[in-house]
């Protein structure tokens, strides 16, 4: 991928479903490195909050693409709520290391300010490096940290969560 692609962020539609599909098993296949989770029987892992982004009024997910070309996606909770939670944040392998996700974040963060919190996982290095560089980069040093157990899994590690306030345009 070229070192300045065109990055582009846009709200995921039902005609978008097969892709996203396609881009969530390729997430949850990354993830299975620190989660011990394997495939179903029928090679995909669950769906739940995928599942939840196109029919939750309360989420929504966004398809990120590079130079046309899809390479990742980004799912948003809580738009209702005090705190929006990036619950999902995915960039291939082949688009990683070209500035694509970090200039996705910044547009799906930049599309919801407030507050924010974001989970990561202590044994996934690159993503210990990119989200508290997110955090820095959006926030400064008004951002914080903090370990929280994973909801129904105790034999997981807890999970790092980054937080911080993206004021809304205008509003600094």
């Amino acid at each position: 991928m070229p070192h300045n692609p065109h990055v582009r962020v846009r709200l995921a539609t039902a005609d978008d479903r097969p892709l996203m599909d396609r881009l969530w098993l390729m997430f949850r296949h990354d993830m299975s490195e620190f989660s011990s989770l394997t495939p179903a029987p029928d090679g995909t892992f669950r769906t739940d909050r995928l599942e939840a982004a196109f029919a939750d009024a309360d989420r929504v997910p966004y398809l990120l693409t590079a130079d046309e070309r899809p390479v990742g996606l980004a799912f948003v909770r809580g738009l209702t709520g005090a705190v929006r939670v990036l619950n999902s944040f995915f960039v291939v392998r082949g688009a990683r290391g070209a500035g694509v996700g970090l200039r996705a974040v910044r547009d799906v963060l930049a599309r919801h300010p407030g507050p924010w919190e974001i989970a990561f996982q202590d044994d996934n290095a690159p993503a210990v490096r990119f989200w508290r560089r997110v955090a820095r980069e959006v926030a400064g040093d008004a951002w914080t940290e903090e370990h929280r157990p994973v909801p129904g899994r105790p034999e997981l590690p807890p999970d790092a969560w980054v937080a911080f306030h993206l004021p809304a345009p205008g509003t600094r």
